[in-house]
């Protein structure tokens, strides 16, 4: 087990937050900041700041804080930021395409390589410089290609037998908006579930509860 597998989630989590707010800083031409303006601007507390940045070896000093800059550079070199990881996108609905169109995947360490759908009516159209391919050409293009990651907009009904395909061609990495439970069938995938619905559920939550 590496020093990272012991870092929780939750400081996971937090480093794009961190990684976002630093890079606006950066962008201000802000120089240093102390950990209790960070913690501020992050809405934790200056503690929690130095104890997550402390898990990857800490880069600050006394009385001097943390270089802007240098602390961005360390925190994009944590997250992977400047690998080029090889995804594609399978759906290019609404969904699909504004990913495709909108995400600035090579900032974020992916390179987009391929987009694939069964709609007629999408096979063939360009998005962004992709041509959007039909599914039937996903087994030959994943055995063409060392692919690293898939994003699947997809209904959950349909994900099932294009996970298999994908597995079994050793992608092992999803960004899941389909609701399919990939870990329950796959334990050893790498699966980032995104749940919109969750979100604006708990949105509603908290202005039911403070509108009273």
């Amino acid at each position: 087990m590496s020093k990272n597998d012991s870092i929780s989630m939750s400081v996971i989590r937090r480093l794009p937050r961190y990684y976002r707010f630093l890079s606006e800083l950066d962008e201000q031409a802000v120089d240093r900041i102390s950990s209790t303006k960070l913690a501020q601007i992050m809405n934790v507390t200056a503690s929690q700041v130095r104890q997550d940045l402390n898990c990857f070896g800490g880069f600050g000093q006394q009385g001097y804080g943390y270089s802007v800059s240098q602390l961005k550079k360390e925190i994009e070199t944590i997250l992977g930021l400047n690998n080029s990881y090889k995804a594609i996108i399978i759906g290019a609905g609404n969904l699909g395409k504004a990913l495709a169109q909108h995400m600035s995947f090579e900032r974020l360490g992916f390179e987009l390589v391929g987009c694939f759908d069964i709609s007629p009516e999408k096979v063939g159209s360009d998005i962004r410089d992709l041509k959007v391919r039909h599914d039937s050409e996903l087994e030959a293009f994943c055995s063409e290609n060392k692919l690293d990651a898939a994003f699947l907009c997809i209904p959950k009904s349909a994900v099932e037998n294009v996970l298999d395909l994908l597995y079994r061609h050793g992608i092992r990495s999803y960004w899941n908006f389909s609701h399919f439970d990939i870990c329950s069938k796959y334990s050893d995938a790498v699966v980032e579930n995104v749940h919109l619905s969750d979100n604006l559920m708990t949105l509603c939550y908290r202005m039911n509860n403070s509108l009273g």
